[in-house]
């Protein structure tokens, strides 16, 4: 008989009870994780200036890279954990914890050291101004002075949710969040911090997270934690999770070439408020956006665990489901930008010119956001089977193929409108070419293991 606290459920509890138990709990978090980082924007966007806000857009590109590095590590240790688990193989899962907190540690400390080194010329180069520059790099330095503690964070809080402990991994997501909430208002409004205070702010939070994560790994009732013996890199298991964490490191690497294009365009075209606006626009996608990933990474276990099982079938039903669920939210947010955009951008900034672009912006660019769900579930499907040159391909095609060569063509003729309308174009052909390789994918596999 089976615990009901054991990863072993992962291969016999019915699939829409799991997914449910899995997903909620991270749905539950990345999207109070998201609501943070609008509420963050709200109290900078009206507690320090419509131009706060542009130079926090101006990070943007940076903390793409930040986030590309961390999830190299912390992603491909999450599904490689799974399929061992899937495999009955304790040594190895337990193996792979412990590479992935030396991995974590040693890419957070090199980035902030060579970063904070080149902080200003790489801001520029993001796309700051000579306004934008001192609230982008007032953020930023706090930001990178965390960053060691933030992979540590991040990264183990994804190896705690694929080692079947879903709600703790929940828990340390709202806690960070809750600490960010209370401290950021009194830094920036009651101690007049400013920018610098949203970033202490984050800082402490992510702090409070790591603490909880690292008991967790330390306690030896969990089912996967630190022992003696294991603190070795071995090179085979290095490549493995490089190779797994590859899909998402560049995807979050080219989302960072984007923004960078996003924002040189916008300036050229629009000037700080376009910049502005495009912060306010890609807050509110990104909340939707996140929601989904939270539908995935509760997927990743089951998929990974039955996948390293053989147990095909149930591998097939958790991908349906995701892919209805995953439509059914973005289309949601559809609905939401298509109908009130007025309503949505108010809440960030009441400045009457930011608040026009923005408007315009986020009507424009959630015109076939209906679909951004499946074409997101479906690209982390192949990560979590450990497919990662389909993974690798489906993330590079969106970005390098199809919305790169779109925001160099389109905004010489329609300016800001064709930054704009570059997004939903990229959105359709990528979810189509998405669709074709998950078609061929499932053929094949179902050539190989039938459905009974």
């Amino acid at each position: 008989m089976v615990n009901n606290n054991s990863p072993q459920r992962l291969g016999t509890a019915p699939i829409g009870r799991l997914l449910l138990e899995y997903s909620i709990p991270a749905i539950i978090a990345m999207t109070v994780v998201s609501l943070y980082n609008v509420i963050d924007s709200i109290f900078i966007g009206h507690g320090v200036g419509a131009m706060a806000i542009a130079g926090l857009a101006v990070t943007f590109p940076l903390m793409n890279l930040i986030i590309a590095f961390c999830t190299l590590v912390g992603v491909g240790s999450a599904t490689i954990t799974s399929i061992y688990m899937g495999q009955k193989d304790h040594r190895r899962a337990t193996s792979v914890l412990h590479h992935a907190a030396i991995l974590l540690a040693f890419n957070g400390v090199l980035l902030t050291c060579v970063t904070l080194v080149f902080l200003d010329p790489v801001l520029r180069f993001f796309g700051a101004s000579e306004d934008t520059l001192p609230y982008a790099r007032d953020f930023m330095r706090i930001i990178l002075y965390g960053n060691p503690i933030a992979y540590l964070f991040v990264g183990l809080n994804n190896v705690m949710r694929a080692t079947g402990y879903p709600r703790k991994a929940m828990f340390s997501s709202i806690l960070t969040v809750a600490v960010n909430i209370v401290v950021a208002p009194i830094f920036i409004f009651t101690l007049k911090w400013g920018i610098k205070g949203a970033a202490l702010a984050t800082v402490l939070a992510q702090f409070t997270g790591m603490i909880w994560v690292l008991s967790h790994f330390l306690n030896r009732n969990s089912y996967i934690h630190f022992k003696r013996g294991y603190f070795g890199l071995q090179r085979r298991i290095v490549a493995s999770i490089l190779s797994i964490g590859m899909s998402p490191f560049l995807m979050n690497s080219c989302a960072c070439l984007v923004v960078i294009i996003i924002n040189t365009s916008l300036l050229d075209y629009g000037g700080n408020m376009a910049i502005g606006a495009y912060g306010i626009v890609n807050r509110m996608m990104t909340l939707f956006v996140m929601i989904v990933l939270g539908l995935a990474q509760g997927m990743q276990p089951i998929v990974g665990y039955n996948y390293g099982a053989n147990r095909f079938d149930r591998v097939k039903l958790t991908l349906h489901y995701g892919i209805f669920w995953g439509g059914c939210i973005t289309t949601f947010g559809f609905l939401l930008n298509e109908l009130i955009p007025s309503v949505i951008v108010g809440l960030f900034t009441d400045d009457p010119e930011l608040l026009e672009i923005s408007r315009n912006g986020l009507r424009i660019m959630s015109a076939a956001f209906a679909i951004v769900g499946m074409q997101i579930v479906i690209t982390q499907f192949f990560q979590s089977i450990g497919k990662s040159r389909i993974s690798i391909f489906l993330s590079l095609s969106r970005q390098l193929l199809f919305l790169i060569p779109c925001l160099l063509i389109l905004p010489p003729f329609y300016g800001t409108n064709g930054v704009w309308w570059s997004i939903p174009i990229t959105d359709t052909v990528a979810f189509i070419v998405a669709l074709a390789a998950l078609w061929y994918h499932i053929r094949k596999m179902s050539r190989i293991h039938p459905l009974k």
